[in-house]
Order: structure tokens, then sequence, then C-alpha cells
């Protein structure tokens, strides 16, 4: 019996995005960061926030231990006033402040073109970081809506950025990963 075959029809979703995010176990401690979140994204989720049209979990591998998810959006502005309040606001900052043994990252790809993505503490290349020029996601590259009209000018202008979750002067230091060239450290 030959294999049936379908496709989608996106018609309906114009704006659609599609975030993938991991969190990967960095040491021993990791476990408990990632164990503790998993449960709170699961039932966030579950809520299914407006916008949000699919919640998938999955794992990337089983050591290190490193959990993924793939969303998908209605659009930008539905991800970013979710990520930008209560509970993944605060889930947000208190991983910034103290990631807990563990890296994440995400890659948010845009339906009417662009991409932008982020990775914190990942000690090894993952995704785009694997053939991209690394730069640091400070100054215009600090959140994600400023990636992303780095990438779509068109599609982002005049909207106005909400305020992130952490600033940057909230943040200590700078970032280890980066070698001085903005090539990957390989």
């Amino acid at each position: 019996m030959a294999a049936q075959r379908v496709t989608v029809d996106l018609n309906r979703y114009p704006d659609l995005v599609m975030i993938l995010l991991g969190m990967r176990v960095n040491a021993l401690t990791g476990l408990r960061t990632l164990f503790g979140f998993g449960p709170r994204i699961a039932t966030a989720a579950k809520a299914m926030p407006d916008g949000l049209l699919s919640h998938e979990t999955f794992l990337w591998s089983l050591v290190p231990p490193h959990a993924g998810i793939r969303q998908y959006w209605r659009d930008f502005a539905a991800l970013e006033a979710w990520a930008r309040s209560a509970p993944h606001r605060e889930w947000w900052k208190q991983f910034l402040r103290d990631p807990g043994g563990t890296g994440f990252w995400h890659e948010t790809y845009f339906m009417r073109g662009g991409v932008e993505a982020v990775f914190d503490d990942m000690p090894q290349p993952i995704g785009l970081l694997r053939f991209a020029d690394w730069i640091p996601a400070r100054g215009t590259m600090f959140s994600a809506r400023q990636r992303a009209r780095a990438a779509n000018s068109a599609g982002f202008a005049g909207k106005p950025d909400l305020p992130p979750a952490l600033t940057e002067d909230e943040l200590e230091g700078p970032s280890p990963l980066f070698s001085p060239t903005g090539r990957p450290g390989r």
C-alpha cells in the first residue's frame, strides 16, 4: 500500500510563527532546574494562552539531558505578549539571573520571512549556532523583537518594543561564549 501523503493549507495563518526551544543540563544541579521548569511550562501551555496554536515536547538527547519544545503561534505579537506576562516573565528573569546548571536556547521562524535566535549558557553549538557567526545578544540584539526586526525590518516596521523581562543593565558581566573574533570557538 502506498503512503498516504497530506500537506497543510496555511492561508488562515499568514503571520504564523514557529519557535523551537531547548533546555540542556550542563551540571548535576541542572536536573532539578529542568524538572522544575517542565511541569510549570506544561501547565501554562495546557491553558492555551491567546494565540498559541500548538505545543509539543520532545527530547533532543538523553545524555546530556536536553528537552525540547516546538510551538506554533498565530503571530509574533501573541508570542511576545505571553513571553512578557506572568508566569513566563518570572521564569525568564529567574533563568537569566541563575541558569541553575542548564543552558537554554530558542530559534523563532516567521512565515513572512526572517529568523531570530538566542543561546544562553550553551556549552556546544546547536542549531543555527553550528554554522552562523556568533554575536553577543546585547544592544540592538538583546530582545527577540530587536533580533526579529534585524532579520525582517519590513515585517516589524512601526511596531513598538515591549519592555524586556529583564533589562540588559540588570544582567551582569560579558558572555563567556564569544571569542573576540565573533566566530564560534571551535
